[in-house]
């Protein structure tokens, strides 16, 4: 089978998510969507390992949430959530997305080339072998990371841009990691986060991933592989036991 287009120009999200499922379940593995604004939920609940969706627009909310399997390439930006629960799969963004980026993500990778918002990769998990990763090219905003329990979030901030920019990184993270490029002032760690330097072996754990995200976009690699990173973790792993009462 060859790709498949559609045109979504004024096209209700349900219409169109109900023809994606359809082309899918029919076995089309190459769907291409043409001038996507706003519609919600593409991709949701998408299962298939060799499916790919390319999306020339701007798709709104909750983009390839329960996915499991499937590669989404988004030509542009995107709104809240991309990658909301996603089980498996890939989420490549050819521009930034706003806020909740990866929340409760629980596998795969989320790929950011530009910029995200407020609260990206909030309450990540991770299970056994399976472990949830965003990369951010650009910067993110306030609580990154916020009650991660798992997985790992990369923010980049090249081409001289602070990779957070905000307070409450980590904010009780319990599990998990975010590491930036650099370091971010301790005054922006959230209550149970950490700052450490990351080890070359740390750094040469990350590696391939990094390979793959500027071979995704095409960055130049010498910025990205040169540079000192830190890591935000868990002070403890009940970041919050002080604020119980205890009889």
């Amino acid at each position: 089978m060859g790709e498949v287009r559609i045109n979504a120009k004024d096209m209700p999200y349900q219409v169109l998510n109900q023809r994606v499922r359809a082309l899918v379940a029919s076995g089309e593995k190459d769907i291409i969507l043409d001038n996507v604004l706003g519609q919600r939920f593409i991709g949701d609940g998408i299962r298939g390992d060799d499916v790919t969706i390319t999306v020339n627009g701007v798709p709104g909310g909750d983009l390839a949430m329960f996915m499991s399997g499937p590669t989404v390439i988004v030509h542009g930006n995107a709104d809240h959530a991309p990658g909301n629960t996603m089980d498996n799969g890939k989420v490549v963004i050819h521009g930034s997305a706003g806020d909740a980026v990866a929340h409760s993500m629980r596998g795969g990778r989320v790929y950011v080339r530009d910029n995200i918002g407020y609260r990206g990769g909030i309450n990540m998990k991770e299970y056994q072998t399976k472990r949830p990763i965003l990369v951010v090219g650009g910067s993110a905003r306030a609580f990154l990371g916020e009650y991660m329990a798992g997985g790992l979030v990369i923010v980049l901030g090249t081409d001289g841009v602070a990779p957070v920019s905000g307070r409450g990184v980590g904010s009780g993270i319990h599990g998990g990691e975010i590491i930036v490029r650099g370091r971010i002032d301790n005054t922006c760690l959230g209550g149970g986060a950490e700052q450490k330097k990351l080890t070359e072996d740390e750094k040469k754990a990350i590696r391939p991933i990094l390979e793959d995200f500027v071979r995704t976009f095409t960055i130049d690699p010498d910025p990205v592989f040169s540079a000192e990173y830190s890591k935000i973790v868990p002070a403890s792993k009940r970041p919050f036991a002080s604020k119980y009462t205890w009889e």
